[in-house]
């Protein structure tokens, strides 16, 4: 399964008052693992950079004056997502900006059921706790100490290692290890192979087994090694 931890950076909250992405950044997961593979791209929003966004994101206007725009890296971006679920904290956030910016492009739209949301994944665990990425962080001792300002794809480094987390840890579908756990835990913890249907053929050679059967016959009339065969 192919998921990709996404993260934007804008000019404001809502892409209706004329706000525009500014950054995007993304990580690819193969069924919950981080393939290493990543997609980052600064965005020049064509307007100016208010002084609330820089103070969140600290990407200015002047630093994004020769960046592309949205339409240039469209195409480029729903290539690299594909039909991946998009992990996303506060995914409506996003996902309103990206169809925002795909509509004025006239690119196709992501379908709103193509987003996963940590914060109502966070909400439905810990309720009536603080669960920004932050908060989670601290909950789940994941290191966002680089984390002096938001950034697309370092935000999706970290949320990556929070939801992995958030849906049971780093290889969610196994529960080993688990001291007090669930009949299914200890199942897996002492799970062993099955024996084969039809045993692998041996290794040896004819003269090395006949080596070895002389050798055993040296040994004396009750050697160890004949108990074991």
């Amino acid at each position: 399964m192919r998921e990709i931890v996404l993260d934007t950076e804008t000019t404001g909250l809502s892409p209706e008052e004329g706000h525009r992405i500014v950054e995007i950044g993304g990580v690819e997961l193969h069924n919950h693992v981080p393939t290493g593979r990543t997609y980052h791209q600064y965005i020049n929003p064509d307007r100016d950079m208010p002084q609330e966004a820089f103070a969140v994101h600290g990407i200015s206007e002047e630093f994004l004056a020769d960046k592309p725009r949205f339409h240039q890296i469209a195409q480029e971006f729903l290539d690299f997502v594909g039909e991946a679920k998009l992990v996303i904290h506060n995914a409506a956030f996003d996902m309103r900006f990206l169809n925002a910016e795909l509509r004025w492009c006239e690119k196709t739209q992501l379908p709103p059921g193509q987003a996963v949301d940590t914060l109502e994944i966070a909400r439905r665990r810990f309720p009536g706790a603080q669960n920004s990425l932050d908060a989670l962080c601290r909950r789940f001792n994941v290191d966002n100490s680089a984390r002096e300002k938001h950034g697309a794809l370092l935000d999706s480094e970290i949320l990556a290692e929070v939801y992995l987390e958030l849906i049971g840890g780093r290889q969610p579908d196994f529960a080993l290890g688990v001291v007090g756990g669930t009949d299914a835990a200890m199942t897996a913890a002492n799970w062993s192979p099955p024996p084969r249907a039809e045993p692998l053929p041996s290794r040896l050679s004819v003269e090395e087994k006949a080596r070895h059967d002389a050798f055993i016959e040296t040994l004396g009339d009750n050697p160890v090694w004949k108990t074991l065969t």
